[in-house]
C-alpha cells in the first residue's frame, strides 16, 4: 500500500449540523478537511490525518507518516477493521475511498467510543468523497478530451495549409500561429535537415532575444549543441540547462541567449530526422510540460508532411514553368529539324544506294555510272570525276570521268600540281570559285596547263580515305557562273565520298574476300569445335554451381531455398487437386549441442552427416529430405496419404521410422553415440496457401514434442496454435489482474504429524480471474515467467504474506516460494529485508522454499544471498526433492535448514515399490545434516501413518488443510 498524507488545512467554524457541510463540500479537499474536523472535534482526539493507499486527484501530498503510522494503516486497510497502536494511534479504514484516518488519542481515551460516535458520519464522507472523487476523475477526462478536440483541429489546420495556394512563409507563419494556439511559442523556429549533404537550413525563425540564421549551414558547425544533438539522436529533448546536460550523450554547447525552458522534437521519416521544431521561453513564468512535449511530436509529423507537399507543389510548378519553355524553344529546333532531316533523308538514301552498289553484281562502268546518278539527285554533278592514285604513286588514274567540255570515259595522267594533285597533297577538301583558283595559281600551289581544257568558274573537290591513306578524289565542277557550289554541297559531297571510297575499297576488295573466305570457313570450323567443348565445360560448371547453391555443403542434402521452392509447388497444385495431402516433418536433433561441446565441432559434423544419409534411407522419391540449419532438417512428403480419420498413416510411419533409425548406435569421434530427435507433423492441404504457413506449423509441433520429452513425434492440430495465442491473452488478462489487485495469497498449514499442532504455513499463489474463478500456479506461472512479469506478481505475494504473518505466534514460520529469477539478482536479500522491516514480520519466522534448478543456476550468487539471509535468521527449505538432479555434493554446500520430500513419493506409498526406501534414505540423510523434513501431498490417513513409522517429522497436504485465502486463515 502506498500511503500518502494529504496536505489540508481544516476550515474554521464548521457547522453544527455535519450532514449539512457534507452536502455543501465542493471538492474532496473539502471533505477531507471536514472528516479532519469530525474526528478532531471528539473528546480526547489530538491530532488526525488521511492516509491514501492510491494517489488521489485533487488532494495534493505532503510529508510521508512514520513507519508505524503505515503499518496501521496496512493492517486496517487488509483486515477492514479498526486497528489500535502504541501510544493512543488509532487507524479507522474508509474502505470505499481506499482512505485509512489515522487518529491520536490523548491518555485515557478510547478508540471503541470514538468509532462508535464517528461510525454515521465517516460512512456518509466515505461516500461521499468516493464520489468527489470519480467526479474528479471525469471532470480531468472531460479537460482530456477538449485538450484532444483543440489538437485535432489544429492538426486539421495543419493539413488545409498544404493543400492551399498560398507562399511558403505564408504557410510557416501560419503554422507558427496554430502551435502558438495550443502551447506558448513566442520563441518557435523550424529547421530543416539534407541527410545527403548532412546540412540544415532555418526554415522559419522568430524569436525574441536572437537573430534568424541565413543560408545553407554544414551541420557540424552546430556540433554538440540542442540543435545538432537533436537532428543526430532523433529523440526530443526538454528542460532547463541543467535537465538537458542529462538528458544528452555528450558536453553540451549552448547556442544563442540563455532560456529558461527549451524544447525540440525531432520531424521523422522512416527512423530519420529530417528536421526538428524547436520552442524556448525567456520567462520564468512560462515552460514545457510532458503534454507540451507529446502534443509538439503529433504536430512535428503533420508539419513534415505539410512541408514535404508544399515543396513538391513550388517543385512542380517551377517544373512546368521550365518545361513550357522548354517545349518552346524544342517547338522552334524542331522546325529546323525538319528540314535538315528531310535533307538528311536525300543524303541517307543516296549514301545506301551507293552502300548497295558495293554488294551488287554489276560491272566496273555500270557501277560508276550509277555512282554519278546518285551524287546527281544531291547536287549538280553535269561535270563529274574520280579520280585514284595508281598503286605506285606515280599516275593519276580517272576509272570515271564525265566533262561537258570532252574528254569523257576512262584515262589517267602523271601526277602534276593540278587541282587534283593540291586535294591529294593537302588531303583537305578544296572549295575553289576563279578568284581563288587564281590565288593559288599565283602562289604556285596549282598550275594551269590548256590542254586539259577550259578553265572552270567553281571546282569542287573531296578526298577519298581509306583508314589515314588518301586513295584518289571525287570533283564537280561548274562552267557556267550560274551554276556554283556552297558549304552545304561541301558537306553532302564530302558524305557521299566516304561512302564511295567504302564502296571502292569492298569491291576491290571482294576478290581478296572470297579467297579469304574459304580460310575462313575452315577456321570457323575449327572453332565451331572449340566453342562446343567451352561450352560443355560451362554447362558441366553452371549445373555444378546450381547443385552447390541449392544443396547443404556439409551433408549434401537440398537447403532451405530448395525445399521452399518445392513446398511451393506442392501447395500450387494441392489448389488444383484439394483431396490430395502432403506432409512436413520438421526435426531437431535432441542435445546436439552437447555433442559438439563434448566432442568438438568436427565430431558433431560427422554427425549430421550420419543422419542425413539416415534420414534418407527413411524415405522415397520424390520425397524431399533438406537441412535447414545446425541441426534442424525437414522432410516433405510430396503424397501424403490419411485415414478416414484424417490421421496421416504415411507422414506417422516415416516419423517412427526415423525414431528407430536414428535411435540405433552410431560411431561418432571414437565413440558410440544412441542421438535421438524431436519431430514436428504439419499435414498441407488446399488451406495453405503461404510455405511459411507450413513450415510454422511443423515448428510448432516440434516444440511441441520437444516440450512433451523429446525422442517423439507430435501431429499439428489446431489446438496447438490456439495456445500460442492464448499465451498472449493471458499475458494481456495478468498485467490487468495486477492493476485491479486480483491475485492473492493463500495459505496452507504445515504440521507436526504425531499430534497434527501446525508449526507453519506455505504462501500459495492464486489468482482470482473474473471468469474462469480462482487459478492456480499451474494455469498462468508459465506465461508469467515467459512475460517478465513474475517479479511484480511475486513481490505482491511476499509483500501480503509477510503483513498476513507479520501477528504469527512463536514457534512457527511462513513459508514463501522464490524463483530462480529472484536469486540471480544480487540485491534480492535486502529487498526481502527491507519488505519484512516495513511490514513488521520478523525474519525468523520467515523460511524461503528453492529449487534444485535454482541453486545450481548460479550457485555462487546463490549461495551468498542465502548465507546473509540465514545471517538475519530467514531459514532456506529445499523444495521438490528428489526430482531434479539429487545431488548430495550442494545439500552441504548451500545453509538450508529444510528438505521438502516432493509429494510423487508419496503417491506410491504403503504400494509395492521402492518409495519407502527412498524416503527413508532421504530423512536419515537429512538427520545427519540437521535438516528438518516436510513430506508434501500428505492425502491419507495411511501416507501420515507410514511417514511416521519412517522417522518424518513434519508435513503437509490436503489431509490437514487446503488453502485458504487470508480472511480464512489464522496466522
Amino acid at each position: 500500500m502506498n500511503l500518502q498524507l494529504p496536505a489540508f488545512e481544516p476550515p474554521v467554524g464548521l457547522p453544527d449540523d455535519w450532514r449539512t457541510a457534507l452536502l455543501e463540500a465542493d471538492s474532496a479537499a473539502d471533505l477531507v478537511g471536514l472528516i479532519l474536523q469530525l474526528a478532531e472535534g471528539q473528546p480526547g482526539v489530538g491530532r488526525a490525518r488521511v492516509l491514501w493507499e492510491l494517489d488521489p486527484q485533487g488532494v495534493p501530498a505532503s510529508e510521508p507518516p512514520g513507519d508505524e503510522a503505515l503499518l496501521l494503516a496496512d493492517e486496517a486497510m487488509l483486515t477492514g477493521s479498526i486497528v489500535e497502536g502504541d501510544g493512543g494511534l488509532v487507524a479507522i479504514p474508509l474502505p470505499v475511498s481506499t482512505a485509512v484516518l489515522l487518529v491520536e488519542l490523548v491518555a485515557g481515551a478510547g478508540s471503541e467510543a470514538l468509532a462508535r460516535d464517528l461510525a454515521a458520519p465517516l460512512a456518509a464522507a466515505d461516500r461521499r468523497l468516493r464520489n468527489r472523487l470519480r467526479l474528479t476523475e471525469l471532470e480531468r477526462e472531460v479537460l482530456h478530451l477538449e485538450r484532444a478536440e483543440q489538437v485535432q483541429r489544429a492538426l486539421f489546420a495543419i493539413s488545409e495549409l498544404a493543400g492551399s495556394d498560398r507562399e511558403m512563409p505564408e504557410v510557416l507563419q501560419g503554422i507558427h500561429g496554430i502551435v502558438g494556439s495550443l502551447m506558448y511559442a513566442e520563441n518557435f523556429f523550424i529547421v530543416l535537415r539534407d541527410p545527403g549533404q548532412d546540412t540544415i537550413r532555418f526554415l522559419y525563425f522568430v524569436d525574441v532575444e536572437d537573430e534568424p540564421p541565413f543560408g545553407e549551414l554544414p551541420l557540424d558547425e552546430l556540433r554538440q549543441s540542442l540543435t545538432w544533438y537533436l537532428l543526430r539522436s532523433g529523440v526530443a529533448l526538454r528542460g532547463n540547462e541543467e535537465r538537458l546536460i542529462r538528458q544528452v550523450d555528450g558536453p553540451l554547447r549552448m547556442v544563442g541567449s540563455d532560456c529558461h525552458d527549451w524544447l525540440g522534437v525531432p520531424m521523422l521519416r522512416n527512423g530519420e530526422a529530417l528536421g526538428a521544431i524547436v520552442v524556448q521561453s525567456y520567462r520564468d513564468d512560462q515552460g514545457f510540460s510532458e503534454d507540451d512535449q507529446t502534443l509538439l511530436g503529433f504536430v512535428a509529423d503533420h508539419v513534415l508532411t505539410t512541408l514535404e507537399r508544399k515543396r513538391s507543389t513550388e517543385l512542380l510548378e517551377h517544373s512546368v514553368k521550365l518545361r513550357t519553355q522548354e517545349l518552346a524553344q524544342a517547338n522552334c529546333d524542331l522546325q529546323l529539324e525538319v528540314a535538315e532531316r528531310q535533307r538528311a533523308e536525300r543524303l541517307q538514301s543516296a549514301l545506301f544506294q551507293i552502300a548497295q552498289l558495293a554488294t551488287d553484281d554489276i560491272g566496273e562502268e555500270a557501277f560508276y555510272l550509277r555512282v554519278h546518278d546518285i551524287v546527281g539527285q544531291l547536287l549538280n554533278a553535269g561535270n563529274f570525276f574520280i579520280a585514284l592514285l595508281s598503286a605506285d604513286g606515280t599516275r593519276l588514274e580517272f576509272p570515271y570521268y564525265v566533262d561537258s567540255h570532252g574528254n569523257n570515259g576512262p584515262m589517267h595522267r602523271p601526277l602534276s600540281r593540278g587541282l587534283s594533285e593540291y586535294v591529294l597533297r593537302t588531303r583537305q577538301p578544296l572549295l575553289a570559285t576563279a578568284p581563288g583558283m587564281a590565288a593559288l595559281e599565283a602562289t604556285g600551289e596549282i598550275e594551269y596547263h590548256p590542254g586539259r581544257g577550259p578553265r572552270c568558274h567553281c571546282w569542287l573537290g573531296i578526298p577519298l580515305f581509306l583508314g589515314e591513306d588518301v586513295i584518289g578524289l571525287v570533283a564537280v565542277q561548274s562552267y557556267d557562273a550560274s551554276v556554283g557550289y556552297g558549304q552545304n554541297d561541301r558537306e553532302l559531297l564530302g558524305f557521299v565520298a566516304s561512302q564511295i571510297a567504302s564502296s571502292l575499297h569492298r569491291r576491290r576488295s571482294a576478290q581478296v574476300l572470297q579467297q579469304a573466305y574459304a580460310q575462313l570457313e575452315e577456321r570457323v570450323a575449327e572453332r565451331t569445335h572449340e566453342l562446343r567443348r567451352e561450352i560443355s565445360e560451362r554447362e558441366r560448371v553452371q549445373d555444378q554451381l546450381q547443385h552447390e547453391v541449392m544443396h547443404d555443403a556439409l551433408t549434401g542434402l537440398p537447403n532451405r531455398g530448395q525445399l521452399h521452392a518445392r513446398i511451393e509447388r506442392v501447395l500450387a497444385r494441392l489448389q488444383l487437386e484439394p483431396q490430395r495431402r502432403c506432409a512436413l516433418l520438421y526435426l531437431d536433433v535432441d542435445r546436439f549441442k552437447v555433442v559438439n561441446d563434448s566432442l568438438g565441432h568436427l565430431a558433431g559434423d560427422d554427425l549430421l552427416r550420419e543422419v542425413a544419409r539416415r534420414l534418407q534411407a527413411c524415405v522415397r522419391k520424390p520425397d524431399l529430405v533438406a537441412r535447414l540449419s545446425g541441426d534442424e532438417f525437414a522432410i516433405l512428403i510430396e503424397d501424403a496419404s490419411v485415414d478416414a480419420s484424417g490421421r496421416p498413416t504415411a507422414a506417422i510411419a516415416v516419423a517412427e521410422r526415423i525414431l528407430d533409425l536414428l535411435s540405433r548406435p552410431m560411431p561418432v569421434g571414437g565413440r558410440a553415440l544412441e542421438p535421438s530427435a524431436s519431430i514436428g507433423i504439419a499435414v498441407g492441404d488446399a488451406r495453405y496457401a503461404e510455405v511459411d504457413d507450413l513450415v510454422r506449423d511443423a515448428d510448432t509441433a516440434l516444440y511441441r514434442a520437444k516440450a512433451l520429452g523429446r525422442k517423439r513425434w507430435q501431429l499439428f492440430d489446431e489446438s496447438l496454435q490456439r495456445t500460442a495465442i492464448d499465451v498472449l491473452e493471458m499475458e494481456g488478462e495478468l498485467r490487468e489482474a495486477l492493476r485491479l489487485d486480483q491475485l492473492e495469497p493463500y495459505f496452507q498449514p504445515i504440521v507436526r504429524l504425531d499430534d497434527r499442532s501446525v508449526v507453519g504455513h506455505e504462501a500459495l499463489m492464486r489468482w482470482n480471474h473474473p471468469r474462469r474463478g480462482v487459478l492456480a500456479p499451474g494455469d498462468f506461472l508459465a506465461v508469467a515467467e515467459e512475460s517478465g512479469l513474475i517479479d511484480a506478481m511475486d513481490w505482491r505475494l511476499f509483500k501480503r504474506s509477510a503483513a498476513w504473518a507479520a501477528g504469527m505466534p512463536p514457534g512457527t514460520y511462513l513459508s514463501i516460494n522464490v524463483s530462480p529469477r529472484h536469486l540471480r539478482r544480487e540485491d534480492f536479500d535486502q529487498r526481502m529485508l527491507e519488505l519484512l522491516g516495513r511490514t513488521g514480520m520478523d525474519p525468523k519466522h520467515l523460511v524461503i522454499e528453492v529449487t534444485e534448478g535454482s541453486l545450481l543456476d548460479d550457485p555462487d550468487n546463490a549461495r551468498m544471498i542465502l548465507t546473509r539471509l540465514q545471517s538475519h535468521g530467514v531459514g532456506t527449505a529445499l523444495d521438490d526433492f528428489g526430482t531434479g538432479y539429487s545431488s548430495l555434493s550442494y545439500l552441504h554446500a548451500f545453509p538450508l535448514r529444510v528438505l521438502k520430500i516432493d509429494r510423487t513419493f508419496l503417491a506410491s506409498l504403503g504400494q509395492q515399490g521402492h518409495s519407502a526406501a527412498v524416503i527413508s534414505a532421504v530423512i536419515a540423510l537429512a538427520g545427519a545434516l540437521g535438516l528438518d523434513v516436510v513430506a508434501e501431498g500428505i492425502e491419507t490417513e495411511e501416507q501420515r501413518q507410514v511417514l511416521l513409522e519412517l522417522g518424518c517429522e513434519f508435513g503437509q497436504g490436503y489431509l490437514f488443510g487446503k488453502p485458504m485465502p487470508a480472511t480464512a486463515s489464522a496466522p
